[in-house]
């Protein structure tokens, strides 16, 4: 029995890199003071009596560094989507023309950096968390199998393959986390 114990790695790491995924999603949304489509993506609007992403609603651009332009395909949800704008916490005020709503990003002050920094040091964490709950779906995996006569050896190679994958993952987290605090504290 002990030799018919196949830990499915490939799941584990299918998980792992929807950990990794979901954490380059929320670091996409942190502003670094440079424009960027993705920073809209958690804001959602009230339209036609559901909550929908802007990019469902208009075109998203980025003409230069420091604007992003809306062009909304319906007139009677710009003020939908600007309200969104102005309520979601971005720290934007958008400027309208037509169709067309206009949003300069504004330079990041120093406290604003720091702060960015500590949000997205708590993302890191999260994935972090998520990485390590799967290890531990893993090893209980392994110590189900001993339980069910596995020998000690072959529980340690497999319990050496899980930790393995977790470390690398896990130095993919503090690697995007250095990047992404890099790029907020670049002025």
């Amino acid at each position: 029995m002990s030799d018919d114990f196949m830990l499915d790695t490939d799941d584990i790491e299918r998980r792992m890199s929807g950990a990794i995924a979901a954490l380059r999603t929320e670091f996409a949304s942190l502003r670094t003071g440079r424009a960027s489509s993705s920073m809209l993506e958690p804001v959602m609007v009230e339209a036609y009596g559901q909550k929908t992403p802007i990019n469902q609603l208009g075109t998203v651009n980025v003409p230069e560094p420091r604007m992003v332009t809306i062009n909304v395909w319906d007139k009677s949800m710009v003020g939908k989507v600007e309200k969104a704008i102005r309520e979601s916490g971005l720290g934007i005020n958008p400027q309208l023309n037509g169709t067309i709503i206009m949003l300069p990003i504004p330079e990041l002050n120093e406290e604003r950096r720091t702060q960015l920094t500590k949000v997205a040091g708590q993302y890191a964490e999260h994935a972090r968390v998520a990485i390590r709950n799967i290890r531990r779906d893993g090893m209980d995996q392994i110590k189900k199998a001993k339980a069910d006569g596995m020998s000690e050896d072959d529980q340690k190679v497999w319990e050496t393959e899980v930790q393995d994958i977790t470390n690398r993952f896990i130095a993919q987290i503090d690697e995007q986390l250095e990047v992404k605090q890099g790029e907020i504290m670049q002025v």
